[in-house]
């Protein structure tokens, strides 16, 4: 037997071990540095977006309810369907972080939030004869209709309407109007889950025909909670604060007639939160504590600031535009750091 020979083949085949070893390692690792964020999607998915979705129907079927019994100078009754309407717009207000899927696609966010009003077509209607059902509003334009024809029949144009200014009209419109919105809603929310419509599982059973992989979902994500920081802070407070060559233009301000603005502005902020904290915050962190950190601490502030803002939102446009211009700071703030550090973040994952 050739010793060297074999001596020269033992040491050859253990260099191929290590190297199989070693190729194989960094195949695992490539693999492993694949992270996987299947538990904080689902979590979004599931426990924030359809969630808040199906709080959203019942709410707005709740009101259906009240419309159906309510009558002229029913004081009572009124003001039970305001606070109806008021519980149903909180759960769409903290659904304005996630404007995707069905709410986008089937054209449901315009048909339920659409402002401002078609107060024209909708005195037409009113002063008409013809029978006014949800049927007819659903082919109706969408400023005549949703979250904001309801509010202006229930409080009026200055919000000081009573029950006994209502006339049989108004209410046949209002019964009407209250059953296309939760039509709309129970689409909605029937768009989502996974025995009807199953967007979902655009997000959970990755690859989908809207997204390659769980990166692109994250990326969807944080870019809803972007886009709607944006929008409070440079279009809900930005045109009624300003929108008159720089001065107070109160009747661009939505919410206006229940003065229900503030509450829908810390809403859309609770959306951002409700998001954040329910998967986004845990991917963030896992890399990044500080700016983890920094956003938590900038949704809370945002919140007491818009909370801080004294009496209504349309007084203080006019008479506290210190305080107001505070809160749209705290917002712009918030948006600046989604825009600027948490969406490149989300890009960078692996």
């Amino acid at each position: 037997m050739n010793t060297q020979f074999v001596k020269k083949t033992s040491i050859l085949l253990i260099a191929l071990g290590l190297f199989a070893s070693c190729s194989s390692d960094n195949t695992s690792n490539a693999f492993n540095n694949q992270k996987d964020y299947a538990t904080e999607i689902t979590n979004i998915t599931n426990n924030v977006i359809i969630t808040t979705y199906n709080n959203l129907n019942n709410k707005a079927q709740a009101m259906v309810t009240l419309a159906q019994t309510f009558t002229v100078a029913n004081a009572t009754g009124l003001e039970s369907l305001r606070q109806s309407w008021r519980d149903a717009r909180e759960p769409w207000e903290q659904s304005e972080g996630f404007l995707y899927g069905p709410v986008d696609t089937e054209g449901i966010d315009p048909a339920i939030d659409s402002w401002p009003l078609d107060l024209t077509f909708l005195n037409t209607v009113l002063g008409g004869t013809d029978p006014i059902t949800d049927a007819f509003l659903a082919s109706q334009n969408n400023n005549a209709k949703g979250f904001h024809t309801i509010e202006y029949l229930l409080w009026g144009i200055d919000g000081n309407k009573t029950a006994a200014d209502f006339t049989t009209r108004e209410i046949e419109y209002l019964k009407a109007a209250t059953k296309d919105l939760q039509n709309n809603t129970q689409a909605l929310y029937d768009g989502w889950i996974a025995t009807s419509g199953n967007f979902s599982a655009q997000f959970l059973s990755l690859p989908s025909t809207n997204y390659a992989s769980q990166k692109n979902v994250l990326q969807e994500i944080t870019d809803g909670v972007s886009i709607i920081a944006d929008e409070v802070a440079n279009a809900k407070i930005e045109v009624p604060l300003n929108g008159n060559s720089g001065n107070a233009a109160p009747d661009q301000e939505e919410s206006r007639f229940a003065h229900n603005s503030k509450a829908d502005f810390v809403n859309n902020m609770k959306s951002i939160q409700n998001i954040y904290l329910g998967g986004l915050s845990t991917v963030v962190a896992a890399s990044n504590s500080a700016l983890d950190t920094t956003i938590k601490t900038q949704i809370t502030d945002a919140i007491d600031a818009i909370n801080a803002i004294p009496g209504t939102f349309t007084d203080a446009i006019i008479n506290n535009r210190s305080a107001v211009q505070n809160a749209q700071m705290k917002v712009n703030t918030l948006f600046n750091t989604t825009e600027n550090e948490l969406k490149p973040f989300m890009n960078s994952l692996n």
